[in-house]
């Protein structure tokens, strides 16, 4: 008689083998990553996944914004995560050559300007903070340095939005004397958090101003990035130390109080901006020494579990909100562009962004498709994003920022006015704001841009009803 299969390891794990090919593929890995032409590949099917969370091109819905806000239970995302998405696509089509959404990106871009071109719109007010203006901004900075199609002739162009969101950043009402200087985290000062000074307002602002310099060949730019950097250590944002990043102060402490979380956005958005400051200054061994340590910090701080890790959270299923949900794509976005104008960095990240994005693939592997990707990429395992209460935009943004990006080797450096950017600045960018208009020091060094930094008021009015992250009092 014969035996039985359980009786017959050969025979059992015959039927086993057999058996599993008859079984849904939901949890074999999807995206393949190992030539550019699977990274081409599942770019552009992580690009259409990420797509089916817009709704900003259909009918009846608003161009350039994610569902939401939450304050209007209107979907999880705040405005300004619309226009990090916005650079994520961006971003792929310069890495991938993929058209198929530069038109949703255009309309989406141009929608959200506001009616004086510079990112405020009056409708998001009350989440108007210089952080949320300023992802606005780089992305339309991003458009320039990466050669975007131009708007057409009538629409304000990206290096001129760029500029407007810059200038109305660099106005005296954004810079007052407490803590000695910094800009704010809201705009209006009725909106909760107006007495934060927290390093991602001033982040951007410094990386604009960094990017700025470069394209513009402007010497302004860049003293309003030194200007920014040295208030930031002067607080004691940035650890004298293990350059590890920290989130803000409040004014009433004179911004001693730092809040010690670490957000790898931050510290990524610095590295960005010193690389940037590196390339212009010809490789100035000052800035060269923030690079490598703030690259050496993020690598501690955020990699040090074989994939990008958000560290105040992601260790607590849940604990992350549907903004630091995204920070993961940003830091490899970020991250990437630093291997292409400080070089030398090239061997310490690219092998990390390599490793990174073959742990954020392996676990794309829920939903009815298979191909759904989470948040939690240092476990291999998919996690529903319905865990962490979110649709899941920011962890598809995060992946596809991911995979796209290790085509970085194969692209060129950002565009300059001198080199291949086509983007014409506006001389009058920012000065159509609210308000009285005055003056800052102009632009005297000759270039594209020929801006004059000029001022806005203050948004009054609009009280906030939202949160980014718990603050205190």
């Amino acid at each position: 008689m014969e035996s039985s299969p359980l009786k017959s390891p050969v025979r059992w794990l015959t039927a086993l083998l057999a058996t599993s090919c008859l079984l849904p593929t939901a949890h074999a890995q999807y995206y393949k990553i190992s030539t550019p032409d699977e990274i081409r590949n599942s770019a552009r099917g992580l690009a259409y996944d990420l797509m089916l969370q817009y709704k900003g091109n259909q009918s009846g819905e608003i161009p350039g914004i994610l569902p939401g806000p939450p304050t209007e239970h209107k979907g999880d995302y705040y405005w300004w995560e619309g226009g990090a998405m916005m650079g994520t696509y961006i971003d792929y089509w310069f890495l991938t050559g993929d058209t198929s959404y530069n038109h949703v990106v255009t309309e989406g871009m141009l929608h959200q300007t506001g009616d004086d071109f510079d990112y405020m719109p009056l409708n998001h007010t009350a989440s108007l903070g210089n952080d949320d203006q300023g992802f606005w901004g780089m992305s339309a900075m991003l458009a320039a340095e990466n050669v975007f199609p131009d708007p057409p002739d009538d629409k304000p162009q990206w290096l001129a939005l760029a500029q407007a969101v810059f200038q109305t950043q660099a106005a005296p009402d954004r810079h007052d004397d407490t803590c000695g200087g910094g800009l704010r985290w809201q705009v209006p000062p009725l909106n909760a958090g107006y007495n934060y000074k927290n390093t991602i307002a001033n982040g951007c602002f410094f990386n604009l101003g960094a990017r700025l310099a470069r394209y513009t060949e402007n010497q302004t730019y860049a003293d309003w990035a030194v200007k920014t950097w040295d208030w930031l250590w002067e607080v004691n944002y940035i650890d004298h130390k293990e350059y590890a990043v920290y989130d803000g102060g409040h004014v009433e402490h004179n911004c001693t109080d730092v809040n010690k979380a670490r957000f790898s956005y931050n510290a990524a958005l610095l590295l960005h901006g010193c690389a940037f400051m590196y390339n212009y200054t010809d490789g100035s061994a000052l800035w060269k020494d923030r690079v490598d340590k703030l690259l050496a910090g993020i690598a501690r701080d955020f990699f040090s579990k074989g994939a990008a890790f958000e560290l105040p959270c992601e260790d607590r299923k849940g604990a992350c909100s549907a903004d630091m949900l995204s920070f993961k794509g940003y830091v490899h976005r970020w991250l990437s562009v630093v291997t292409k104008i400080a070089p030398h960095t090239a061997d310490t990240i690219l092998p990390m962004l390599r490793k990174s994005a073959e742990a954020a693939v392996s676990q794309c592997t829920g939903g009815e498709t298979g191909r759904r990707c989470g948040f939690y990429w240092s476990s291999g395992q998919f996690v529903d994003p319905s865990v962490d209460k979110t649709t899941g935009a920011g962890e598809a943004m995060s992946v596809l920022a991911a995979v796209s990006s290790l085509l970085i080797d194969e692209a060129h450096p950002p565009a300059t006015n001198r080199s291949r950017g086509t983007s014409r600045g506006d001389v009058n960018a920012g000065s159509r704001s609210r308000g009285a208009v005055t003056p800052l020091e102009p632009i005297t060094t000759g270039d594209r841009a020929g801006a004059a930094i000029i001022t806005m008021l203050i948004l009054g009015g609009g009280l906030a009803t939202w949160s980014y992250m718990s603050l205190g009092d």
